[in-house]
């Protein structure tokens, strides 16, 4: 496990191919740890020298190798092993040992080059005189990457759970790769309890393994007590130092001090790590030497630690800080972490100054006026940075302090509601903290009232009106013009371009030109890369799709520049819904859960990916998965949810309600959804909501309300320049002219629905929105049938006397009352809208949408003339799948119910029980999961 021996094993093969050919000798140099024994095991074990004798002779132990007249009486590998343990005898022989190896043999020697008397001599310090045909190679060991390392862990550990990128990160870095020591800590976390989660704050806890730490500090107090301190420094600073570093860090002077570095090395307790820099071959080491340390001198050399690194350039502020609290210097411990999170956040590594700060502000004790200093900071990275639970905890204990000065506590007030509302999606609970901090920061801190007032404008949250942010737009704009900043009026322009996009406001694009994408402010800059990120958030919720590239580019490159993550990370969830709505749906899903993963920490800001991811599923008929992501898989309330995303998770789980045939309940959710939309008056939003919540509340009976809907849609929209809600708008009016006149037994009536539905299709094809036109086609295709069907014009196909002779005249993916008796519409209409379906399913088909698919397939065998030619009676399927068979088992495969397969399908639930009886037998699956296998 800790070594391969696949360049050693070609080399020694080579002698025993061919008796007459030369010997090998093959060195084997690595450093303690490295494997050499297991690599001389493995080559022991050649496979294809079964007729060599194999010799060992390990050096420094008693009984000693073989005499040199006896090694080579027949072909054979001898292995020596420590040769840096040998004596001078013991050399001696060696050599002699060596020098007479005959053809068809080979030797392999092993040793540690820090522990050799003479630096690069393994036999001796005489330089050997090897045979002429002898070939001497030297196979020098390395540490191990961390692919290596991840392997290691993975068959250490078992299973991946625990093998996560962060552990094997950190045990590459502690163990610096260094085999024995990665195996031997991986066995320390095996064995641990609780059980190892595969933190990389698991891996700093679980100490030094005892085999490491015996080895370094039997090398460091083989020193003389002079030169140990310059050890002891190296295992204080933790990590490679210059030389002068380590001298002064030590207390010695500039002879002494170079003088205990050469012993040092000499010992191998330090090693060379590059150019100039000292330290522990194995990071891990240092732990151990520095527990040994007495607290005093360890103390002493904490004070020196930081006064070396004040010194350096840039300085190590975080590091500096530690000596500090290490030495017991509490104030400069936190003047230096202040300065840490400042230095930070300026060079934009905010995660960095969050996990730093929050561990400060935890520590029992701190001085009021220290927290005054550190919490604005933590709360300003955090804000700029991504979700801690923690930050928030830490957080709300202090705005509670009496003693902090009211400027501060607004600041911190800001922050907080900031963070509750843009990153955990505690809207309510963020809205009331930032009207409070907008009042208390009116007096003391115009610039940050106007922060907290610029925050008030933002639309996206439940709750508050359109007017309510366009009073608070106004505040904000005049408390801003008062501060004189700049990056304060650039943050509520960015908030102003937000809202007038998401009511499609004329002057939205003006005002997303006028941000200030060339300044040099990092601020201005920061706010800027937000507005574009907004204004790209809005077009694609207004559908305007083409435009939505350009700014997230844009957006994202800047907040890249200036350091705005949670900006990043929010153009990452826009990108995922734009790539829905567009149809760009191959490795879309994926895309979701990697994004999910990588924000895991702060499932808020991933929300956009649940909702996207669970669309498909709904539309991959997987619908057991689509509740569960469209649910945000309980990681928050999806009460909380941004108002336009809210919605159109709303309409996915409406439209699954209604696939049920629970029409109530789909009504009762529509009427729950619309009310939120309703409430916020940003009517653009009601596009995903509004075609499933009418068709919910037309099946319910309910169509007065149905009625208001699209007329308060409609009103809402006024001339907005808003194309995917003036195609939702259509779609929803066609819903309910095709409720209406089934229930009015106009054929008629239907018609003219399908001209609508294919009025909303047109608009959609021009957004493109692909998946939507497929809908809204499918939708006009089966109004026609319907009403050809109404005066016996259809022709049954292949499905039966299981399906409705007059299919279904519902809305897409329902099973709706039969159609009524009326006049049938002409041949070539029908043909026309045969046409549609078989599109519309190869569209569905090409995007991967298997449930809508498989309905449109379904709808077109109910009405679609049999083929010419075909012979009377059914096709034998006596082996094979049938086709209704086959549909019937992808469906239940994907976790349909039979419920859910008969109303896609239109067939009776004790038909699909046949069929997937029948799709069993055949394929032999002994479950409906092992029916998923089969196909």
């Amino acid at each position: 496990m800790i070594a391969t021996c696949g360049s050693a094993r070609r080399s020694l093969a080579r002698a025993f191919a061919d008796r007459d050919a030369g010997p090998v000798l093959l060195f084997v140099e690595g450093s303690a740890g490295l494997g050499k024994t297991h690599l001389l095991r493995g080559l022991a074990e050649l496979p294809e020298t079964p007729d060599v004798a194999r010799l060992w002779w390990r050096c420094g132990a008693a009984g000693g190798g073989p005499e040199e007249d006896e090694a080579w009486r027949e072909p054979t590998l001898l292995l020596v092993d420590d040769v840096h343990r040998a004596d001078e005898d013991e050399l001696r022989r060696l050599r002699r040992v060596l020098a007479g190896m005959e053809p068809g043999s080979a030797a392999a020697v092993a040793y540690r080059p820090e522990e050799l008397p003479v630096p690069g001599m393994p036999l001796g310090g005489t330089a050997m005189t090897y045979p002429f045909r002898l070939t001497v190679l030297r196979d020098r060991l390395a540490p191990w990457d961390e692919e290596r390392v991840r392997r290691a862990a993975a068959e250490v550990l078992g299973g991946s759970e625990s093998c996560t990128a962060e552990a094997v990160s950190a045990l590459r870095e502690r163990t610096g790769g260094v085999p024995r020591a990665v195996v031997d800590l991986l066995a320390m976390l095996r064995e641990q309890r609780p059980a190892f989660t595969g933190t990389a704050a698991e891996v700093a806890a679980a100490g030094v393994p005892t085999r490491l730490a015996e080895l370094v500090l039997s090398r460091t107090y083989a020193l003389s007590p002079a030169h140990r301190p310059l050890v002891w420094a190296a295992a204080v600073l933790d990590g490679p130092a210059a030389r002068d570093e380590l001298i002064a860090v030590a207390g010695l002077g500039a002879v002494p001090g170079s003088d205990a570095l050469l012993r040092a090395l000499e010992s191998a307790a330090l090693a060379e790590l590059g150019e100039g820099r000292y330290g522990f071959a194995v990071p891990l080491a240092a732990a151990a030497v520095r527990d040994t340390v007495p607290g005093p001198v360890r103390q002493d050399l904490h004070r020196r630690a930081a006064r070396v690194l004040r010194r350096g350039q840039p300085v190590a502020w975080a590091a500096v800080g530690e000596h500090h609290r290490a030495a017991g210097e509490y104030r400069g411990w936190l003047r230096a972490v202040e300065k840490a999170g400042e230095s930070a956040a300026s060079s934009g590594r905010h995660q960095e100054a969050i996990t730093l700060l929050e561990r400060t502000l935890a520590t029992p004790g701190i001085p009021p006026q220290a927290r005054a200093r550190l919490a604005p900071l933590l709360a300003r990275n955090a804000v700029t940075g991504l979700r801690s639970d923690q930050t928030v905890e830490v957080l709300e204990q202090i705005v509670r302090d009496a003693d902090l000065p009211p400027a501060v506590r607004g600041e911190l007030r800001l922050d907080l509601g900031l963070m509750l509302s843009n990153q955990m999606g505690r809207f309510e609970e963020g809205w009331r903290v930032l009207e409070v901090a907008a009042a208390e920061l009116r007096e003391v801190r115009s610039v940050l009232a106007a922060r907290a007032m610029a925050a008030l404008v933002t639309p996206y949250w439940p709750g508050a009106s359109l007017d309510v942010h366009r009073g608070w737009l106004i505040k904000a704009s005049a408390a801003a013009d008062d501060s004189g900043d700049d990056a304060m009026r650039t943050a509520v322009l960015a908030n102003h371009v937000g809202l007038a996009m998401s009511w499609a406001d004329p002057e939205a694009w003006d005002l997303v030109a006028r941000l200030p994408v060339q300044s040099t402010d990092p601020a201005c800059v920061r706010q800027a890369a937000r507005g574009l990120c907004n204004a790209a958030d809005s077009a694609v919720w207004l559908g305007f799709y083409r435009r939505v590239d350009g700014l997230l580019a844009e957006g994202r490159e800047l907040a890249t520049r200036s350091g705005a993550p949670y900006t990043e990370h929010s153009a990452s969830g826009t990108r995922l819904l734009q790539e829905f709505w567009t149809g760009q749906w191959l490795g879309l899903a994926k895309r979701c859960e990697e994004f999910v993963a990588d924000t895991a920490d702060m499932p808020f800001l991933s929300s956009d990916a649940y909702v996207v991811r669970g669309l498909l599923a709904v539309a991959q008929g997987d619908w057991g998965e689509a509740r569960s992501w469209l649910s945000q898989r309980g990681t928050f309330g999806t009460e909380n949810l941004p108002v336009p995303l809210g919605a159109t998770a709303a309409g996915a789980v409406i439209r699954l309600t209604l696939a049920r045939q629970e029409v109530a309940d789909a009504a009762e959710q529509a009427r729950a959804a619309w009310t939120v939309v309703a409430e916020k008056g940003v009517w653009p939003w009601a596009a995903e909501l509004a075609p499933w919540a009418v068709e919910a509340l037309a099946r319910a009976g309910d169509t007065a309300t149905a009625h208001a809907m699209v007329r308060d849609f409609a009103q809402g929209l006024g001339g907005a320049d808003a194309p995917a809600a003036r195609a939702a708008l259509s779609w929803s009016r066609a819903v309910l002219a095709e409720s209406e006149a089934l229930g009015e037994g106009r054929p008629d009536g239907l018609l003219a629905a399908a001209e609508t539905y294919r009025k909303a299709a047109a608009a959609f094809a021009e957004l493109p929105r692909p998946y939507s036109q497929a809908l809204t086609t499918e939708c006009a295709g089966r109004c026609v049938l319907a009403a050809d069907a109404a005066g016996g014009g259809g022709e049954a196909g292949d499905g039966g006397s299981d399906e409705s002779s007059s299919g279904t005249a519902a809305p897409a993916g329902s099973e709706g009352p039969a159609s009524p008796p009326g006049p049938t519409c002409d041949r070539a209409a029908t043909a026309s809208a045969i046409a549609e379906l078989e599109s519309c399913a190869q569209q569905f088909t090409d995007l991967g949408a298997v449930w809508d698919a498989t309905r449109a397939r379904a709808l077109l065998r109910t009405r679609q003339p049999a083929r010419k030619g075909r012979p009377p009676g059914r096709p034998s399927h006596s082996d094979q799948l049938s086709p209704r068979e086959a549909e019937v088992a992808q469906l239940a495969s994907s976790g349909l119910t039979n419920r859910e397969i008969a109303a896609t399908l239109h067939l009776s639930p004790r038909t699909v029980e046949q069929h997937i009886a029948g799709a069993m037998r055949k394929t032999g699956a002994l479950s409906r999961r092992d029916l998923a296998h089969r196909l």
